[in-house]
């Protein structure tokens, strides 16, 4: 391709050439050379090409149909958990493979559409081009378009309104869904439900405001207890009566130097110690407040000389019992639990993105990305020395928010 070639044309010879000239004249300087070209029907009004075109729409509709699939499965199917036992559990249990086989055959029989398309329908070729750099003149975007132009028609789609149509609806349907699922991710942040042991439905909230209601929360501890099997007349069943996932603790449950996380325990769950009733049924709140995303809490022990070097926040400096200090477990970075807790330095670890936060200097973050500390839960003993939350936390839970002030 030289500029000598293109300045032989003007604007005027260029506008009254075809678009076949234009196209022929685009390949000659670009440096293209067509070493063969066949078209896939050279004969027109072949029944092979028809049968090929209702082929390929067959996929379309494919396609379409498994979209359609997808969005009824996604908007109507029975969604909400269903634990065993539960009435609806075989249908609960096929909603997520069924979005996942639906989705992936929407998209699948689409991509095969394309495939065979190309395949069956678009004239084979083989073109050699020489590479060469620099912007586009008007020659060249009158000769592109004119090859574009040129593949549009060859590809005979142009000419092919079903097939176009059922294109059209077949993408539309599978960027539905694509986008779809992401519908259920949208939240308004301040809208607000009934209070529970997952907060109101606000980031802000978590199953500790319960306290600000009046709820006596206990700092519950998780036994790991699951649902056990019991023998009837019908056979056997699993029953979670009887079964406390949560338990009250005493401050002489945890030894000097200690970790444990601890869970929001309202009064009317518990069924521990003298309380213990075997025929009470409490596991499923308790299983709420563990599964309740800002609920954790590390419940510290510090040994007594350490607590007496610990340097209180302003305006906190009664959060703490004793030697007992229990901060928020969720990382105020981007929201991972700091499960770690290094007791000889006293540095609490998030192991996501390796925060550090000082225990002796209320939670304050000293490595890492997170920039807040992290939010000390007001916590005493009751009349019966159980260990319960005093207050609410101060300020919201997990990564920042403009109402923190930490």
């Amino acid at each position: 391709m030289t500029d000598i070639n293109k300045d032989n044309y003007s604007e005027q010879e260029l506008k009254s050439m075809s678009n076949d000239e234009l196209a022929r004249l685009g390949t000659e300087l670009d440096g293209v050379t067509v070493a063969y070209r066949k078209k896939r029907f050279p004969i027109e009004n072949d029944p092979a090409e028809e049968r090929a075109a209702i082929q390929l729409n067959v996929w379309l509709i494919l396609s379409i149909l498994s979209g359609i699939g997808f969005l009824a499965v996604y908007l109507f199917w029975p969604w909400e958990y269903k634990g065993h036992g539960d009435e609806g559990l075989w249908t609960y249990t096929f909603y997520t493979p069924l979005l996942g086989l639906l989705a992936g055959l929407t998209l699948l029989f689409l991509g095969v559409f394309i495939v065979q398309y190309v395949k069956r329908m678009i004239p084979e070729e083989v073109s050699v081009q020489r590479r060469h750099d620099g912007p586009s003149d008007e020659v060249d975007r009158r000769t592109m378009t004119a090859l574009l132009n040129d593949a549009w028609q060859t590809s005979t789609l142009g000419r092919r309104k079903a097939m176009q149509g059922l294109l059209a609806g077949g993408a539309i349907v599978a960027g539905l869904v694509i986008i779809a699922p992401l519908g259920g991710m949208v939240k308004n942040p301040w809208k607000r439900g009934e209070l529970g042991y997952e907060g109101d439905g606000t980031l802000w909230t978590s199953g500790w405001t319960l306290q600000e209601k009046g709820v006596k929360l206990y700092l519950g501890r998780d036994t790991g207890a699951v649902a056990e099997p019991h023998e009837t007349a019908t056979g056997q069943h699993y029953t979670t009566e009887g079964i406390s996932r949560l338990v009250r603790m005493r401050p002489e449950d945890l030894d000097a130097q200690a970790m444990e996380t601890v869970f929001p325990l309202a009064e009317e769950d518990v069924n521990d110690g003298d309380r213990y009733d075997p025929r009470k049924d409490v596991y499923e709140h308790h299983m709420h407040s563990i599964h309740g995303p800002r609920n954790a809490v590390m419940l510290i022990r510090m040994r007594s000389s350490d607590a007496a070097r610990v340097i209180e926040r302003k305006g906190q400096e009664d959060f703490h019992y004793g030697d007992f200090y229990a901060y928020s477990k969720i990382c105020t970075h981007i929201g991972c639990p700091t499960s770690l807790y290094e007791a000889q330095t006293h540095r609490i670890l998030c192991p996501c993105h390796q925060s550090q936060f000082d225990a002796l200097q209320y939670g304050k973050p000293v490595f890492g990305p997170a920039a807040r500390a992290l939010p000390q839960l007001p916590i005493t003993v009751d009349e019966e020395g159980y260990l319960v939350a005093k207050d609410n936390f101060a300020e919201p839970l997990g990564p920042a928010f403009w109402e923190r002030e930490s």
